[in-house]
């Protein structure tokens, strides 16, 4: 992993930060602006620009432009028009078109985690996390097998 890599994942760290403290202090605009400023830049150094970039594009040609279009317009309403609550919706709506299909693998990787993988093996939680990442619960107890 490179210098840019490690910058870009810190700054991916910190965007997420700054946008949940964003949400818990009632929809901060300054925060969520940081955050989100934080959030792309951290994508871009993390990826690369060409990588990025092609990214999106992909995205936008197999799958459309709503989700491309609702995650940057939802960014545009947060840092340029001082809409936070409206512009977090339509960012949030654009995240879960741009980055569901990543949901299983994280969820497949926070069960190995020591402390959250116990939280996630128990049958409530472990039923509501297959649920919402859209992991069939047939194939999910039998993947070991």
């Amino acid at each position: 992993m490179n210098d840019n890599a490690k910058i870009g994942t810190a700054l991916l760290g910190l965007g997420c930060l700054f946008i949940v403290l964003g949400v818990m202090f009632f929809f901060d605009r300054m925060m969520l602006s940081l955050g989100n400023m934080l959030f792309l830049s951290g994508l871009v150094l993390t990826m690369g620009v060409s990588r990025t970039t092609r990214f999106f594009h992909k995205k936008a040609r197999d799958c459309g432009v709503r989700g491309v279009a609702c995650f940057f317009g939802g960014v545009a309403l947060v840092v340029l028009f001082k809409r936070p609550l409206l512009g977090m919706c339509l960012e949030g709506f654009g995240f879960v078109n741009l980055f569901g299909n990543f949901f299983p693998i994280a969820l497949s990787a926070m069960r190995t985690m020591p402390v959250l993988g116990d939280v996630l093996a128990m049958p409530g939680v472990s039923a509501a996390a297959d649920k919402l990442a859209g992991v069939d619960q047939r194939r999910a107890r039998n993947s070991w097998a």
